[in-house]
């Protein structure tokens, strides 16, 4: 009995490795597919034009990029690994092209150093998410709410135009998504020891997914702090 304990301990830890291996992959990729779709737009005076002065197509990309992200989510377990690594890939290339306008309001060394200042900090979170063994759901449940509420707040500020409330949200937006990496990294963490061998490539695609999200949107709040403007 020992020994086969022993045998399914092996197992689960190879497993996990498995999958954080092909999570921080997939999540690279998405991320340098981003990033190389967004130099590619912005280096076409044609496209940036497109996108700019056709709100049609703006709406377009928007709905696109939401339908992609929320249907990769919801029927993850009905998609085949191929399929959804797909998906995963288009959705990065839209965020690609929307995200190009970062390098039309800021300076690039500014969005290098955010950058690098992002992977830090997110490298940071995902181990501690990793290796502690305090239970973070309630901890991520709470920044769930604080989530919604920094969009209420953004979406008033449309309105209002408070720089105020804009540093408010951005400081409190950098928090949320630090707490929702660790949470995040221990929510794969956990289903890597109850997943079957066929399900790896599913649940490195959605975990992928859950920290470029993270990644993406610590980055742009990180910005607002340490981008400098053209």
């Amino acid at each position: 009995m020992e020994q086969e304990n022993k045998i399914f301990a092996g197992v689960q830890v190879d497993m996990l490795s498995l999958v954080m291996r092909q999570v921080y992959l997939r999540m690279f990729i998405a991320l340098l597919v981003t990033a190389l779709t967004s130099f590619y737009v912005i280096s076409s005076p044609s496209i940036i034009s497109a996108l700019y002065t056709n709100n049609i197509l703006l709406g377009g990309l928007v709905i696109a990029e939401l339908a992609l992200v929320i249907t990769l989510s919801a029927a993850i377990n009905k998609l085949n690994t191929t399929v959804a690594g797909i998906m995963l890939l288009l959705y990065s290339i839209l965020n690609g092209v929307m995200l190009s306008a970062v390098f039309l309001v800021y300076t690039f060394s500014s969005i290098a150093y955010t950058f690098a200042i992002t992977a830090g900090v997110f490298l940071a979170m995902s181990i501690y998410g990793f290796v502690t063994k305090k239970s973070l759901h309630s901890f991520g449940s709470y920044c769930i709410m604080g989530l919604f509420g920094i969009i209420i707040a953004s979406i008033v500020n449309i309105f209002v135009h408070s720089s105020t409330l804009e540093w408010i949200v951005s400081f409190i937006g950098v928090g949320i998504f630090m707490g929702l990496t660790a949470w995040d990294t221990q929510k794969i963490k956990e289903a890597a020891y109850n997943i079957e061998a066929s399900q790896v490539g599913k649940l490195a695609i959605i975990g992928a997914l859950s920290l470029y999200l993270d990644f993406i949107n610590m980055f742009l709040y990180l910005l607002r702090f340490f981008g400098n403007r053209d």
